[in-house]
């Protein structure tokens, strides 16, 4: 009797101990599980902060920002969709803000990693706007990446997203990859006057609109429509450059036509408006060599390479005579 007692309180003491961890771990484990709870609400809270601070600085037209912000948010989300999406166009907008050609090239070939990568990610995406600019940042990747300018401006009309300026984007990323006749179908869609968002006609067809779609013609051996087309240009552009590209052109169809004076009179009024102009200046000399007058035709050849002295027909011309 004497020994039973101690055992007995023993006993007790251990299911006490026992029944105390048991509770202990219990309660480790809920707060464990409600630490997890926060944690995780916490971070879900987070990314959508993000988020919505990505898209107030895109509303905002803070692309830099929106660049940066995004860009840091891809180092530890590789793969998120909406990162890699706001991103690419970020890119774009940065790309097509700059002056110099290496700085545009640069946010270009991001925006392009960046979209191809979303298209990866989300392989069904089809609201059409990532090709959109997919298209338009080959474009401006230069005339060896037209077909995918094209490849991807196509899909994005495919999807039903009707952006303006796509068919003008197609006619000139078309003409670089010399399928003219696709070039100047998706240029005559350029020119039925669209109204955007909010109403109103846009402000197409653009002097150089006329000016791509003439070419396109010219190309295509139609110069009577190619004519049409840069009189137009020539009549509505207020850029100086256009109308010396405008008369250049229509000179040289006048000038191939067997209408030598019509043609000289383009370039005449290029020099009459511009002031001293190389290749002015040269297609009058070669008007005049066809006509006999040498002596004229050297002057106007001498004159363009006195302007211009990279001119190379000019000096072949020049070479020619002294020998």
């Amino acid at each position: 009797m004497f020994n039973e007692r101690p055992r007995s309180e023993y006993g007790h003491q251990a299911r006490l101990k026992q029944t105390f961890k048991t509770a202990l771990l219990v309660i480790l484990a809920i707060i464990l599980c409600i630490s997890l709870v926060f944690v995780l609400y916490g971070w879900k809270n987070k990314l959508g902060t993000e988020k919505k601070e990505l898209l107030r600085l895109w509303d905002e037209g803070a692309y830099d920002k929106a660049f940066e912000q995004s860009r840091t948010g891809l180092e530890e989300k590789p793969m998120d969709y909406f990162l890699l999406t706001l991103h690419g166009f970020a890119s774009y907008q940065l790309a097509i803000a700059q002056i110099n050609n290496f700085d545009t090239l640069t946010y270009i070939d991001e925006c392009i990693w960046s979209l191809r990568k979303a298209l990866q990610v989300k392989n069904d995406a089809n609201d059409g706007r990532l090709q959109y600019v997919l298209g338009k940042a080959y474009y401006y990747k230069g005339t060896g990446y037209a077909d995918l300018a094209v490849q991807f401006l196509e899909e994005a009309r495919d999807l039903s997203y009707n952006a303006v300026d796509i068919p003008e984007y197609l006619g000139l990323a078309y003409a670089a990859i010399q399928d003219y006749r696709s070039s100047v179908e998706a240029f005559s869609q350029a020119l039925v006057p669209q109204a955007d968002d909010g109403g109103s006609t846009s402000d197409y067809p653009s002097d150089l609109l006329l000016l791509a779609i003439a070419r396109s013609y010219i190309a295509l051996e139609e110069p009577e429509t190619a004519m049409a087309y840069l009189l137009r240009c020539i009549e509505t552009s207020r850029d100086s450059n256009t109308v010396i590209a405008g008369r250049l052109l229509l000179g040289d169809i006048l000038a191939k036509a067997g209408k030598p004076e019509d043609a000289e009179a383009q370039f005449q009024a290029i020099l009459d408006e511009d002031g001293e102009n190389a290749e002015a200046h040269f297609q009058l000399g070669e008007l005049y060599e066809e006509r006999g007058n040498r002596t004229r035709a050297r002057a106007e050849w001498r004159r363009a390479w006195n302007i211009d002295s990279t001119h190379a027909k000019a000096r072949e011309r020049l070479a020619r005579l002294s020998n």
